[in-house]
């Protein structure tokens, strides 16, 4: 995700996470095809169908979803974010690039309470 952040910046990426049982094996990395891809994202749906396709054939389940704010240090969900926040049960991850590092943070977003919180996470290394 990180990566795909820096690939894109100055523009918005986008993409989702899948899994299963609450842990992570695929990022799916998707176009943005936002009006301003600068300051918003938008998934490009043919793409954004596929992936979810491919999630099923190989036993996935939607994860995460994520997208960068690349002129933030402290990310966190925009109002457009949460209007748009169309799947809750999953976590929304979004990434800032400005300043010393690079930050993940994760989310729980309600389009329909208008509401977020933070969730915390890990990354787990897989065992041999």
């Amino acid at each position: 995700m990180l990566a795909h952040a820096r690939d894109t910046s100055p523009a918005e990426c986008c993409g989702l996470v899948g899994g299963e049982n609450m842990r992570a094996r695929t990022t799916y990395r998707l176009r943005n095809v936002a009006r301003d891809p600068l300051v918003g994202y938008e998934a490009a749906p043919e793409e954004l169908f596929a992936a979810q396709r491919r999630m099923r054939e190989v036993g996935e389940e939607l994860l995460g979803i994520y997208h960068s704010h690349p002129r933030s240090s402290e990310p966190v969900p925009s109002e457009t974010d949460v209007r748009l926040a169309y799947y809750p049960t999953a976590i929304y991850f979004i990434i800032g690039l400005d300043g010393n590092r690079d930050i993940l943070r994760a989310f729980r977003i309600s389009e329909r309470d208008s509401s977020w919180e933070r969730v915390d996470y890990s990354i787990a290394r897989d065992e041999d």
